[in-house]
């Protein structure tokens, strides 16, 4: 394999391609040169720490890292789990293994971070049917970085299937967010400015706020714009009341039945999907007390199931992200859970003297996992609240025992991903397959 390192200088706003730096060989589940961090991470061999959980895992078997990166990334395709390492003060790795069975697989070569005292972020992108693992790191280019382009966001992109690296490296001079929604990964400063990096080339594209084609007598449009994600034709943009797709769609040509079709506000974006929130139409039933709140095809804008939830339920500036199974049948989000297939909704907000669910993870049967009364789902999955399970195809609702922890994630295999952390303050991710 072979690592291609891009490097892109912004000058004058436009992104000029600098240099194309080092071809070096990377490694592809080869022997680890980096001794450091053998004893930090393992892959179990052993039995693992037997955690109480949903009685549909199978804690006896399964597999354990045990000091590995607050993010994980998995691929659909082929089920391969990727994480982070640290191997010494100031450099990390990428490695992998097969998500059903523990057995490990390739991995990248040691690098260091513009910001090394902290793990860089992880996520996966998807073109044209080919997966990529994707690290990013945001800080400064050397000790003495004096300008804003001194300071970048710096990627590896690492085929899924082989674990090829390319680097590409972004001047940025603020805060970014990072995503893979669509075709390619957004850096966006959260407001109207955003490039895009294709992964499989590592060309940088860049998107200003005069070319997001405002839709026409949207006079909303230009107010709070932000960009929010990115879908197969452009990127996802939101004014402060009303959002549209480049060169797509515009959300008031496909607001839900019985919704003011100006109302709409994108809460979340998943690859392929949003959720949306919609205020009810002036003169309904429940205009005045709830929301429509809709998960929206993000390529076509058609709406794929919807449900009712009062307003005070969820509220502005702590909208729960949306969480998908991995076939993408069944979604959740805090109280939401949604089922695409039969197209209906639910929302746990906690009325008639039940207490408000907090869903974090659904699997391709329709179990969702969370708690009742928690804060979040940072909270759900660091064991506050009472644990539930949901099966949303019927919407009903179980307890848990009170130290049950529940899955953050469910894979295609059925294996469900549980983090803890131990007396030593070391993060451990385990799998544990589904029962048969």
């Amino acid at each position: 394999m072979r690592q291609k390192i891009v490097r892109l200088v912004l000058v004058g706003g436009v992104l000029v391609l600098a240099m194309l730096l080092l071809l070096a060989t990377c490694g592809s589940g080869g022997k680890d040169t980096d001794r450091s961090d053998n004893k930090q991470v393992k892959t179990s061999a052993t039995p693992v720490t037997q955690l109480t959980v949903p009685r549909a895992f199978e804690t006896r078997n399964g597999w354990e890292l045990v000091g590995t990166s607050p993010d994980h990334a998995i691929s659909r395709e082929t089920g391969r789990l990727a994480y982070l390492v640290r191997v010494s003060d100031s450099k990390y790795q990428l490695r992998t293994i097969d998500s059903a069975t523990g057995q490990t697989g390739w991995h990248g070569e040691s690098w260091r971070p513009p910001s090394p005292q902290r793990f860089p972020r992880l996520l996966t992108a998807v073109v044209d049917d080919e997966e990529y693992f994707v690290t990013w790191a945001y800080g400064k280019v050397g000790v003495n970085a004096l300008t804003p382009a001194d300071t970048i966001v710096s990627m590896d992109v690492y085929a899924v299937k082989d674990g090829t690296r390319r680097r590409v490296e972004v001047p940025w001079s603020s805060a970014p967010a990072v995503s893979a929604t669509g075709p390619g990964i957004l850096i966006s400063d959260g407001r109207t400015n955003s490039v895009v990096v294709d992964p499989a080339t590592g060309r940088v594209s860049q998107i200003t706020a005069d070319r997001l084609k405002y839709p026409k007598g949207c006079a909303t449009c230009k107010q709070l714009t932000e960009v929010q994600g990115q879908a197969q034709k452009g990127l996802l943009v939101s004014g402060s009341r009303e959002f549209w797709v480049q060169d797509g769609w515009f959300s008031r040509d496909v607001a839900p039945k019985g919704t003011d079709p100006r109302s709409g506000i994108p809460t979340s974006v998943i690859r392929g999907q949003l959720l949306a929130k919609w205020q009810l139409a002036k003169g309904s039933k429940h205009a005045a007390t709830h929301d429509l709140w809709t998960v929206h095809d993000l390529d076509t804008g058609k709406a794929l199931a919807s449900v009712e939830c009062s307003k005070p339920a969820i509220k502005p500036g702590q909208y729960p992200q949306l969480v998908a199974a991995p076939s993408g049948g069944f979604l959740v989000a805090g109280p939401l859970a949604f089922d695409l297939t039969t197209k209906r909704g639910f929302c746990f907000e906690g009325t008639d003297g039940a207490k408000p669910l907090t869903l974090v993870s659904v699997s391709d049967e329709g179990i969702a996992y969370g708690a009742a009364n928690a804060r979040n789902a940072g909270d759900v999955l660091a064991g506050g609240g009472t644990p539930v399970a949901v099966a949303v195809r019927s919407g009903s609702t179980g307890a848990l025992p009170s130290n049950v922890r529940v899955p953050g994630e469910l894979t295609a295999d059925g294996v469900g991903l549980f983090r803890w952390t131990d007396e030593k303050d070391r993060p451990h991710l385990i799998g544990y397959p589904g029962t048969r």
